[in-house]
């Protein structure tokens, strides 16, 4: 990985020193100068920079791994992070992956960030009580996170292990929120998680949200915009796969809907109780998926996606996953956080995740449809 910093090389203490006066931080600074133009900047010796350049470009490198040597690692740094949804976590393995990017799509009020929070207070405790046994970074791009919201669902989910003002100390010091209001310093923020996750000790990376600041930034009726934002968008996943794979954690990122059209006006309503009733729609035929298109579906590992059905009554589907089968699972918002209906937990027909429909709220009756 290019943005690996140079620090964690084993270089000597005076290459680490001229290196970082001449503001050479990454593998990518030095590998994009020629040995000419390093050979003055850095004041060595022909062969020292020649033995920089090797061993920038081989950390870059990734290097081949056995099954055998991947699953032991797996298994040291903990392969699963219970969510703590129980019938959620057996079709998945036990949770979600560590070394991967696991996205939550939806529509707004579904849960996504209370989702997000739930699993922030669960990363603090120790593996043997569920958790990660280190601290979060909380990436959040909307101004949605709410510190109150952390401890009440702490408090109401876990009593036991929430009920002192020490343990809520110790909880709320674990959870590091860096707001970003642009694309240019989301970038920056990202370029600098290696740094942050070794001296904070991070075991969880929530990004809430991918999509909120390109969306603004971006117009979707250029082409020129689209092209700048797919090769953003595809440098933002490259770090967070690096960070993700290099340090054995699992990410979480939340993702916004969108609405495509040009499919049939009939469209048929994803409901598991009445798989016989649709919804025609009024003009142009179209329905709402996960913001950001196929490119941006290809480079998460797994993607959940929320929606809404009936009341305060959602829905939770595996619409992408290396490891576990489609389903679906009904759950509501509550004060402890999301809660799963004791029935839930149906297979369904899925689909290419980057086409997947999402139910969401109309105007009409505030009825749950597909469009």
């Amino acid at each position: 990985m290019a943005n690996k910093r140079l620090k964690r090389l084993s270089f000597s203490d005076e290459i680490k020193d001229r290196l970082a006066k001449r503001r050479l931080t990454t593998c990518q600074d030095v590998l994009s100068k020629s040995k000419l133009e390093l050979l003055p900047l850095l004041g060595l010796s022909y062969s020292k920079i020649n033995h920089i350049i090797i061993k920038s470009a081989n950390a870059c490198a990734p290097s081949s791994q056995s099954a055998l040597d991947l699953l032991k690692k797996r298994i040291e740094n903990g392969a699963f992070f219970p969510t703590s949804l129980r019938k959620l976590d057996e079709v998945i393995l036990g949770g979600i992956a560590a070394g991967t990017i696991t996205e939550v799509a939806g529509p707004s009020g579904c849960g996504k960030t209370q989702f997000c929070m739930m699993l922030s207070a669960l990363a603090g405790l120790p593996q043997e009580l569920g958790g990660l046994g280190g601290s979060v970074l909380y990436i959040d791009t909307e101004s949605a996170f709410s510190a109150e919201r952390l401890v009440e669902m702490a408090q109401t989910r876990h009593p036991f292990l929430f009920s002192s003002e020490e343990s809520l100390i110790r909880l709320t010091s674990n959870v590091h929120v860096c707001v970003e209001s642009t694309c240019g310093t989301l970038l920056k923020r990202l370029e600098r998680l290696e740094e942050d996750v070794i001296a904070k000790n991070v075991k969880l990376i929530v990004l809430d949200s991918i999509a909120s600041l390109v969306r603004k930034e971006f117009d979707g009726r250029n082409s020129k915009n689209m092209t700048e934002r797919t090769n953003l968008l595809a440098k933002e996943a490259a770090i967070l796969k690096y960070i993700a794979e290099e340090f054995m954690i699992p990410i979480v990122v939340t993702n916004q809907i969108t609405t495509r059209f040009g499919v049939p006006k009939e469209v048929k309503l994803n409901n598991p109780e009445d798989e016989t009733s649709s919804v025609n729609l009024e003009g142009e035929g179209g329905y709402v998926t996960a913001a950001l298109g196929n490119t941006w579906s290809h480079c998460v590992n797994t993607r959940f996606i929320v929606q809404y059905l009936d009341g305060p009554r959602r829905q939770i589907l595996i619409a992408k996953s290396p490891v576990a089968p489609f389903a679906a699972f009904i759950y509501r918002i509550q004060s402890s956080g999301l809660v799963l209906e004791e029935d839930s937990g149906d297979g369904y027909d899925g689909t290419d995740p980057g086409l997947q429909k999402i139910r969401v709220r109309t105007s009409i009756n505030q009825t749950a449809f597909e469009y």
